[in-house]
């Protein structure tokens, strides 16, 4: 992998994007060079193809004046920084290049509008949402996030195809604002937690949790290992007990109630996300799946149309929607947030998945 290819091509196509076309343009490029969008070398060659091509085609679009690099590139990316590229280095140093570009965009080059592209999985995504998330409504006005899909996953990118998320920089788009989901507990302190896929709670946050502490050390695909893993091993590692849960629309209007003991229980920024690599827990627009708990062999039985969707027409699944979901337990449980696990104790309930106003400035196309 050449990430200074990479960069050089990217830094061609945003010299001559179509973003606020009216206004001067600073772009930052956040990439994780251990992504599999890299590593994997038929992926990159792939990557390297569209690249090339889509680079070519920005060609035929005016240079922009007033357009490069923004100052947090040029004084952390090094020599790629000069293309507007900067190599994360770790955990959460995607979160502090946005939290520097934000400072920037308020005592630096106010003026000028911001675009931040990532290039790595949903990990990298989800640290650079929640900076900017953080940096408030005002600051976000002046900034786009476009997340290209270099991971492994990418069910939190903005297309599954890097060609089809390169289309919204070389063609007009808008920019539109995108909700996230926001997890609260009961304990002072802990929280609140921040997703912009899916949030969820049981089985699979399970998974995702052990995906993350094994993630290089198995063979093949990890994720899909701990599927089947699971199947047999969740309730022996956590009790599934009766889960209470309250739903409720945007005007605070019920929508749903029940108690029963929960395998699962997801909740989306909208219905039709996928999650674990493009598993279709929520396949329509209801944006909430609860999974009810069932016996090992209907377990093993019913896993596999996760992959399509179809265990929305199964007894087990109950789907709904609401902008807000109350629950509690009497049993520790984890939560994950875009592939970020965290533990919640009986202690922690009542606890809510909400909606957030929206706030991430994306780019869509026309």
């Amino acid at each position: 992998m050449n990430l200074g290819d990479f960069a050089s091509a990217l830094s061609d196509i945003c010299s001559r994007c179509l973003v606020v076309p009216e206004r001067s343009l600073d772009w930052t490029i956040i990439a994780n060079p251990t992504a599999g969008g890299f590593t994997i070398r038929s992926r990159w060659k792939q990557h390297e193809r569209i690249l090339r091509d889509y680079a070519a085609r920005a060609a035929s679009n005016p240079r922009r004046i007033g357009a490069g690099p923004s100052e947090t590139a040029l004084e952390q990316g090094g020599a790629l920084g000069r293309l507007g590229l900067i190599p994360t280095a770790g955990p959460g140093h995607a979160g502090r290049i946005v939290e520097a570009l934000t400072g920037e965009a308020k005592a630096v080059r106010s003026g000028r509008f911001h675009l931040i592209i990532t290039a790595g999985g949903d990990g990298t995504s989800l640290e650079a949402l929640i900076a900017l998330y953080n940096a408030g409504e005002a600051v976000c006005s002046n900034f786009a996030v476009l997340r290209l899909p270099m991971g492994t996953g990418n069910d939190g990118a903005d297309a599954w195809e890097l060609d089809k998320a390169l289309d919204l920089l070389i063609y007009p788009a808008n920019i539109g604002y995108a909700r996230a989901l926001r997890l609260t507990t009961s304990v002072q302190g802990k929280g609140p937690f921040l997703a912009f896929n899916i949030l969820s709670v049981g089985i699979d946050a399970f998974i995702t949790h052990m995906t993350n502490r094994t993630k290089g050390k198995l063979p093949g695909d990890s994720y899909k290992l701990w599927v089947d893993i699971a199947s047999l091993l969740y309730d022996l590692v956590y009790k599934v007990g009766p889960i209470e849960v309250r739903a409720l629309d945007g005007k605070g209007r019920e929508t749903a109630s029940f108690k029963e003991p929960l395998l699962l229980l997801a909740v989306g920024v909208s219905g039709r996300r996928t999650y674990g690599s493009h598993k279709w827990i929520l396949p329509d627009d209801r944006n909430v799946c609860a999974v009810k708990q069932m016996p090992l062999f209907r377990k093993i039985a019913l896993k596999g149309l996760f992959l399509t969707g179809k265990h929305i027409h199964k007894p087990e699944s109950k789907l709904f929607n609401a902008s807000r979901v109350e629950f509690r337990g009497e049993h520790p449980i984890l939560a994950q947030m875009d592939g970020e696990a965290v533990l919640l104790h009986p202690v922690d309930f009542p606890a809510s998945i909400e909606l957030t106003e929206p706030v991430i400035p994306i780019l869509a196309r026309i």
